[in-house]
């Protein structure tokens, strides 16, 4: 009696990668869903303390190089000296923030940009419409 195997068997993988799509398929639906919550226990605060809203400084630029701050207009190449004289006694810890025409060239929102720098301050943001 002769057998007749066959002497290099093939292994048919393809319903093993069924099974792994399948199972993929699953863990990609339920694993958004899942949520983890750590529990913390966060201290008292206080009641009577209110937060207020933080002093903040307006500085513009306008399409003729015209800087505006408070109620007054500079010139772009004026407004160096003038503003660190008008904020030499202000707190450097107040927000500026800098609003600017569109047409403005970059060179010039970076230059006022450097003056607010210079003048002690660190909190500057652009203001976007």
């Amino acid at each position: 009696m002769h057998n007749n195997w066959d002497e290099n068997p093939d292994l048919n993988i393809t319903p093993l990668i069924d099974v792994m799509l399948v199972l993929m398929a699953i863990f990609m639906i339920t694993i958004p869903v899942l949520h983890y919550q750590e529990q913390i226990q966060l201290p008292e605060g206080s009641q009577t303390l209110k937060v207020g809203e933080e002093k903040s400084l307006v500085v513009e630029l306008d399409k003729d190089l015209n800087v505006y701050y408070e109620n007054d207009v500079y010139t772009l190449d004026a407004f160096p000296d003038a503003f660190m004289l008008k904020t030499s006694d202000l707190d450097k810890s107040e927000v500026i923030y800098v609003n600017a025409d569109k047409t403005v060239a970059y060179e010039n929102v970076i230059l006022l940009l450097k003056v607010i720098k210079e003048s002690g301050f660190s909190k500057a943001s652009l203001l976007t419409l």
